[in-house]
């Protein structure tokens, strides 16, 4: 059984799959996501959303902002914990976040340790046992 099922959304493919593969090696099941539209699909069109535990998600990449998709995803999931995980820690995008209902904000690079621990936080946040 996995510790949770985890989308994880960013535009560097780098940082896509090395956060992945963490995820994984800690016993996540992971979705990936290249930008904001791509993460919005796949939230819209799965099978249940509800099963999504957390959602680690950029702030800055093409097409769709990371706020919008924020905004997007806190009107129709409001109860998947979403997780920023960005390089370009700006105050007023950080106040902005918080009061659009994020749990956390990382700001690349991060510790394995503090992702892994923010993630966790985040499924326990939610309040039931991780999705299988």
């Amino acid at each position: 059984m996995s510790r949770g099922r985890i989308l994880v959304v960013d535009d560097e493919p780098a940082v896509r799959e090395s956060v992945s593969l963490l995820l994984t090696q800690a016993g996540y099941a992971v979705i990936e996501a290249e930008d904001g539209a791509q993460a919005m699909e796949t939230v819209r069109s799965g099978d249940n959303p509800s099963l999504l535990d957390a959602i680690l998600l950029d702030l800055y990449m093409p097409k769709i902002h990371g706020q919008e998709v924020i905004f997007y995803l806190r009107s129709n999931f409001p109860a998947i914990p979403i997780i920023v995980l960005t390089g370009k820690p700006d105050v007023p995008d950080i106040i902005r976040a918080f009061n659009e209902g994020v749990v956390d904000f990382l700001v690349k690079p991060v510790h394995q340790d503090n992702l892994l621990a923010a993630v966790a936080k985040a499924i326990q946040r939610r309040g039931r046992s991780p999705s299988k």
